[in-house]
């Protein structure tokens, strides 16, 4: 009679260790709750919100939050719930956009500029120097008032004063993986500049990329939502918390609740993306595997 000796799952082991992390960790568990909540409001606000974003009503104006109305009404009416739910589709898609667009090319654009290095890695680093010695949010400011103020033009905007970062970043990993031994093999055996970007450095540098990832998509909501606040991103009548903000602070002292509510779900939704990249940054480093 043979018995045979039941060895545990791989992926069932690193789930539970995750399940173990996210545990031990209340700020990002905190986190991982609020970024939830904003998805999946993004994705059933048509059955959340009570009322369309856009519905005028003036007779019921400038009204407090009530059962009616949970987060009061604007200057025309509008329910600010509704909007406030539909605007996170706008505040949090620009989040993502930016977030992957900028990592996306920068990370690209790094791996290719260690790897290749020479003249072309002087090129692409001086081009970086430049856009990162100015000022991030006067160099936001200057490229979307440049391009015309529209939602797409801030997330334009953003995207390119970004990119810088992750190029940085991207080029240090790969300086140091170009070195490896499996990357100096496939070079001996006459691999492509593409498929040592591809295939060895861009994977292994992934960790740091996916870290910055995370903790850009708060940065950019606040960035969109300053661009908005200022009339250099969306615009009305678009349901998006920097226009709503901006449009009740004339409203302040005397209907608190336009510009609050919208700010709130700025901060929060900021907060929770942030907690969630620290998390990240603390499981993908090797020092904490065997915590």
């Amino acid at each position: 009679m043979t018995t045979t000796i039941a060895t545990p799952h791989p992926l069932r082991e690193q789930l539970a260790w995750l399940v173990y992390r996210v545990g031990r960790s209340p700020l990002m568990l905190a986190g991982l709750i609020i970024t939830v909540l904003v998805l999946a409001c993004i994705v059933a606000a048509p059955w959340l919100s009570p009322y369309s974003p856009n519905a005028l009503k003036l007779t019921e104006r400038l009204q407090a939050p009530s059962a009616l109305h949970w987060f009061g009404t604007d200057e025309v009416g509008r329910d600010l719930f509704s909007r406030v739910i539909f605007g996170a589709r706008q505040s949090v898609g620009v989040g993502l956009f930016v977030a992957f667009s900028s990592c996306a090319i920068g990370g690209m654009l790094g791996c290719f500029s260690g790897v290749i290095g020479g003249a072309f890695d002087r090129v692409i680093m001086r081009v970086m120097d430049v856009i990162l010695s100015v000022p991030s949010l006067v160099l936001i400011m200057a490229l979307a008032a440049a391009l015309g103020p529209s939602l797409f033009n801030a997330m334009l905007a953003i995207t390119l004063v970004r990119i810088p970062s992750y190029v940085r970043l991207a080029r240090g990993q790969a300086l140091s993986i170009r070195q490896m031994a499996y990357v100096q093999a496939a070079q001996a055996f006459g691999a492509s500049r593409w498929h040592q970007v591809h295939w060895h450095v861009a994977r292994n540098a992934m960790p740091p990329l996916l870290v910055q990832f995370s903790l850009d998509i708060g940065n950019a909501i606040l960035m969109a939502s300053a661009l908005g606040f200022i009339g250099l991103g969306a615009q009305p009548p678009t349901a998006e918390w920097g226009v709503m903000v901006a449009s009740g602070r004339n409203f302040i002292l005397d209907h608190w609740w336009y510009s609050t509510f919208p700010g709130v779900a700025i901060l929060i939704t900021a907060i929770g993306f942030n907690l969630l990249g620290d998390g990240v940054r603390d499981l993908l480093d090797p020092r904490q595997k065997g915590k």
